[in-house]
């Protein structure tokens, strides 16, 4: 009797492995027919060789991410307005602009309007400070500004 039940469960235990074993083959066979190779060598070596050309497109990748940042600097990027009165009496009819980059150079550009008219002046930036000519304390308060 005890021959019997052995039998039996040895029986019942070669058929879950023969199952188990089925849907291995299976599932192996849906693999490879799917990449049209021949065995799994050749699948894990491509996905080796995948995976050396990701890295080095995403080494490429942040290369050119890097360039394009320190590149960045060099556009206009800050912006700074303040409208003011030149002289004193009357409203604030003239302003200051200044338009920078990351590196805060670029340029101020004054609008003074007059009883004569509109007056534009320029001056140089570079690093915050006027370039050529000393700031006024408008062009210094609109370059503090765009620092903020």
């Amino acid at each position: 009797m005890f021959t019997y039940f052995f039998l039996v469960i040895f029986l019942i235990w070669l058929l879950i492995l023969t199952f188990i074993l089925l849907r291995l083959k299976k599932h192996y066979y849906n693999l490879v027919s799917r990449t049209k190779k021949r065995n799994i060598d050749e699948i894990f070596d491509q996905l080796l060789a995948n995976s050396d050309d990701f890295k080095r497109e995403l080494d490429i990748i942040k290369k050119e991410l890097s360039n394009e940042i320190n590149n960045s600097r060099l556009h206009l990027q800050k912006i700074g307005l303040v409208r003011f009165s030149p002289f004193e009496r009357g409203a604030d009819q003239s302003f200051v602009l200044a338009l920078l980059d990351g590196n805060n150079n670029g340029i101020t550009i004054n609008f003074i309007y007059t009883r004569h008219g509109l007056m534009v002046y320029a001056k140089k930036v570079k690093n915050g400070k006027g370039e050529e000519h000393e700031l006024s304390a408008e062009e210094k308060k609109a370059i503090g500004k765009v620092n903020h």
